[in-house]
This record gives structure tokens, C-alpha cells and sequence, in this order.
């Protein structure tokens, strides 16, 4: 097996011209020749730098805008041919074939193009070929060929250069290989992605997702199991493009629980005023709005104080001192913001296990795009959950209808329940969370555990009475029976929004009625598994 391979000719095509001309005169420096195209010619020519151009290489002009100048024998001779097949090497000198030992190519700006909303010829004009075909080649061929697809990497070259006189190594050639086939496998499922939607295809024969490593984690869920966290190249403000302005390094259940805190927080437009969601392995234990920031955080904490702490917080609005103030009387692991003062900062900076995160923006809650999740075999791909409605589509099934109060709490009860793991039970009242029942196996159930954590906070507080008293309630799913809307009300509830669509709906607005309860059916349901 050949291990060190010395570099004496390099063929350089970058569209990201980051660090270009500094790295091209490091390999001029060691005498490699530099074989080049277009505007990456261009550029090196203008440093100074002696290049080749490629149409020299090929004996053909570069033709159809680009489209045509490395999909010629010589690259690609060069690029594949064995060095110790003897056959090879007689048919490079039979056609004038020389060898290409450094391959350094970056493709077009696919992602950014798409991601900047261009039109569809555009996106299709910016979809490489002959860059991938030489990656894939120079990648195949890594026994004698080294190959750089990222800027980052250049200097990992030009320390293997440093360290063996101008070679590389065979382990150095495998991990770049790797990297490089990666980096066109990413290349080819963001187009078939972006094309699968831009022609209407939902369900496309084959799908593909990829992402860059943004960290490699200390460990996932559990200490034993391995983990890492992987960027998808979209712009949707959240953990993934946060600024930490202190704190250790993030976890698996950080990272996982602050998109859920995030996202539902997300659900509040800041101009209707401040909100706050609290969370705990990735289902609220408070959610609530306020007068002002530091309000909506203590109506949420309210909800489930045990459950609050070491938890994740999340704001719609930017973070100010008196909300970091009270957030950091009890211990917590994450506070996500739009924004936060320097005031703020400076408050939690004595609390260094804190983590706090500013994206700059709230995501969209209504942005569509994909959901996946693995399963023994495959994955399941759905669209995500961004059904929203207003008190227009509400149906009213009870004699009664919701007073005023009561249908701006079942608005914010809805957009909570689409947030809590089925089967999901919430009761608010005067826009705050003060029971919620997740993830249970029967809806009964997550009523009552909700309606019980409401009470036992009433004694936490010294209330006569627990704030269950005068609440409404969100179901995320219809009411099978009537005895999970029964719990309800005897927990204090008057109001009930729930998707409708049972065998017994009749049963269950009859105990409505009976108990004098007002209910109203959306129409659809938010499962979260």
C-alpha cells in the first residue's frame, strides 16, 4: 500500500475563494505547479502566482459558459489513473496523460443560491457538475490522489505537506476522501430536496437529508451513547444559529429541549406582548404571558416550580434585567432569547453553569418544511405542524358559548397543547398555563395528573384554592368518553377546545351541557409523539 505520496501538481476550481491566494502560494512555495479555471484563475494570476490554465491542459477552450472545461481525459486520466498499474501508466504516456496528485475544488453556490430565494433557472444554473465528477474521481483514486473540498482544510494540508517534505499520508488521503464524498452527497440532497419541492413532488422515490457537524457532543440522552449535533444549512433563527454568550458546551437534551422551548415560545408574536415558556424534558411546564417579561416568566414558573427547575426558558422577547433577576433565583440550564442587555449579561455572567443564547429573531411559526424521524428500517418524513387557527373556525357545540375571557384562553391553551406530547391536557387561566398533562396513555389520565400538580402548587403558594378554579382546557385530541372532560370540570374548569370527531362527541357535549360548560371543536388536532 503506498503511504506518502508527494504533491507536484494540483488542480485548484473554487468557487469560495476564502484563504485562496494565501494556500496557492504556500504550494508555489514548494514547487507544486498550479493548474487552474475561470475566476479562480483569475484570481491567483492577480496575486502573482504562476497558473496553468486548464484549456492548456485539454487542448480545448472552456465553452458554454462554463458549463464545459473539466470533463475532459486529461483531468480525469489524470485524476484516476493507478500509479503502480503498468497498464495505466502506458496508456497516460500513450496520450500525453500527466498525473494530478492535489485536487482542490469547492462546488457552486447551490445552497446559498436557493437559500436566497432565486428563481428556478437560476437554482438550476447553479448546479455543479464537472466539480463533483473530479471530487468523486480524485476521492476514488485517494490511494494516490489527495483531495480538499473545504476551505477549513487547507491548512490540515499544508501541515501534512510541513510534516512529511511535501507529501501526504495514506490516513490523511482516506479522511479527505471521506470528507469529499460527504461533501457531494450534501452537494446532490440539497438539489434533489430543493427540486423534489419545486416541482410539487411530496413524496419523491428517494429522499435524502444531510447536514454539516456543527460540535461533537459529550455523549446523547444517555453517558453511553455517542453523539454529535449537525447543522441543515436552513436560516431558521433557534439553537442551531444561536450566539452562547457563556456557560459550558451544550448537551443532547440542551439542544433538544431549547428548540422545543424556543419553538413554542414562538408561538406568541412579541408585538401582542411578553411570553415565556418553561421546559422540561422537551414537554412546558409553565407557559404564560405578561404585562412585562419578568411577569410572563414568574405566571410561568407558577405552573410547576418543581418541574421548573434545571430547566430551559425561553423568551419572545429580549431578555432584561429584571427577568434575568428572577430567573436566576433558582437553577436553570438554558435561557434562549431574540435578544438580551448588556445588563442581563452581566447578571448572569455570576452564574456560570447558566447558558444563555440570543438568535437575533424568533422563527416563524407558520414557515413550512420538513419533519423526520428514524424507525427500525427508515425514516418517516411529514410536513411540520404549522396549522394554525383563529376563533373564526371554531365551531361552538354547547348550548353556552365561551365568554370573551374564555376564548382568548382557549386561543393560548391551542397553541400550547400543539407543543405537549400526547396525550395532552392544558389548563390556563388569564393567559398562563396552571396544569399541564403529557405524554400519558389515556387522555383521562393526563387530565387528572394535570389537575393534581395544579393542586399541589395551590399549597405551594398558600392559594384557598388552586388556579384550576375558572380555567379552560385545551385537548391536543378529541375526548374519546366523557370522563377526561367530566375531570375537567370538577377540577374548576368552564370552557373546553378540543378537535371534535368522536363516535360519542354527542356524549361528551351532553356532560358539557349537563355541567354548563362551554366548548368549542376546531376541526383538526395536534398529536406530538
Amino acid at each position: 500500500m503506498t503511504n506518502l505520496v508527494p504533491i507536484g501538481r494540483a488542480l485548484i476550481s473554487v468557487s469560495d475563494k476564502t484563504g485562496l491566494v494565501d494556500f496557492a502560494r504556500a504550494l508555489a512555495a514548494r514547487r507544486v505547479e498550479l493548474i487552474s479555471t475561470g475566476g479562480t484563475s483569475l484570481t491567483l494570476r492577480t496575486a502573482g502566482l504562476k497558473v496553468r490554465d486548464v484549456a492548456d491542459v485539454t487542448g480545448f477552450p472552456e465553452m458554454m459558459d462554463g458549463r464545459v472545461k473539466t470533463l475532459h481525459p486529461m483531468v480525469h486520466g489524470g485524476l484516476l489513473a493507478l500509479r503502480d498499474d503498468d497498464e495505466h501508466l502506458v496508456a497516460m504516456a500513450a496520450h500525453g496523460i500527466e498525473p494530478i496528485d492535489l485536487l482542490v475544488v469547492n462546488l457552486y453556490p447551490f445552497e446559498a443560491t436557493v437559500a436566497k430565494g432565486a428563481d428556478y433557472d437560476t437554482c438550476i444554473e447553479n448546479i455543479d457538475i464537472g466539480g463533483p465528477a473530479m471530487i468523486r474521481a480524485a476521492a476514488k483514486n485517494h490511494k494516490f490522489v489527495t483531495v480538499v473540498t473545504d476551505p477549513e482544510d487547507y491548512a490540515t494540508l499544508l501541515d501534512q505537506l510541513a510534516a512529511h517534505d511535501g507529501a501526504t499520508g495514506y490516513a490523511y488521503r482516506q479522511r479527505q476522501a471521506q470528507i469529499a464524498y460527504a461533501r457531494t452527497a450534501a452537494y446532490d440532497a440539497a438539489v434533489s430536496t430543493w427540486m423534489a419541492g419545486a416541482i410539487g413532488q411530496p413524496a419523491p422515490r428517494r429522499r435524502a437529508f444531510a447536514g454539516t457537524l456543527a460540535q461533537t457532543l459529550r455523549y446523547g440522552e444517555n453517558p453511553h451513547q455517542a453523539a454529535a449535533f449537525y447543522l441543515d444549512g436552513s436560516d431558521r433563527p433557534g439553537v442551531a444559529t444561536a450566539k452562547q454568550w457563556q456557560g459550558k458546551e451544550l448537551s443532547y437534551n440542551n439542544i433538544n429541549d431549547t428548540d422545543a422551548a424556543f419553538e413554542l415560545v414562538a408561538e406568541f408574536d412579541p408585538a401582542q406582548g411578553p411570553a415565556c415558556a418553561i421546559i422540561k424534558h422537551a414537554n412546558p411546564c409553565g407557559v404564560a404571558r405578561g404585562a412585562t417579561l419578568a411577569e410572563a416568566y414568574a405566571r410561568a414558573f407558577d405552573c410547576d416550580r418543581t418541574s421548573a427547575f434545571g430547566g430551559i426558558i425561553a423568551l419572545n422577547q429580549m431578555l432584561d434585567a429584571d427577568t434575568a433577576r428572577k430567573i436566576t433565583e433558582i437553577f436553570t440550564e438554558v435561557v434562549i432569547a431574540p435578544e438580551a442587555t448588556p445588563e442581563a449579561r452581566e447578571i448572569f455572567a455570576a452564574k456560570k453553569n447558566l447558558r444563555l443564547l440570543t438568535t437575533g429573531a424568533l422563527p416563524d411559526a407558520q414557515a413550512g418544511g420538513l419533519a423526520w424521524r428514524q424507525v427500525a428500517g427508515g425514516f418517516l418524513v411529514q410536513d411540520r405542524d404549522v396549522s394554525a387557527i383563529t376563533a373564526a373556525d371554531l365551531k361552538v357545540v354547547t348550548k353556552r358559548a365561551p365568554t370573551e375571557q374564555e376564548l382568548k384562553d382557549l386561543m393560548f391553551a391551542w397553541k400550547v397543547a400543539k407543543h405537549v406530547k400526547s396525550n395532552a391536557i392544558i389548563y390556563v387561566r388569564d393567559g398562563a398555563t396552571v396544569g399541564v398533562g403529557a405524554g400519558q396513555m389515556s387522555r383521562v389520565d393526563s387530565t387528572r395528573i394535570a389537575a393534581r400538580k395544579a393542586q399541589d402548587m395551590a399549597e405551594a403558594l398558600g392559594l384557598p384554592r388552586p388556579l384550576t378554579q375558572g380555567s379552560v382546557v385545551a385537548s391536543d385530541a378529541f375526548f374519546p368518553f366523557a370522563d377526561g372532560l367530566i375531570s375537567a370540570a370538577e377540577a374548576g374548569a368552564t370552557a373546553i377546545i378540543q378537535p371534535g370527531g368522536s363516535m360519542r362527541d354527542a356524549e361528551v357535549i351532553a356532560a358539557a351541557d349537563e355541567r354548563g360548560l362551554a366548548m368549542v371543536f376546531t376541526g383538526q388536532r395536534h398529536f406530538r409523539h
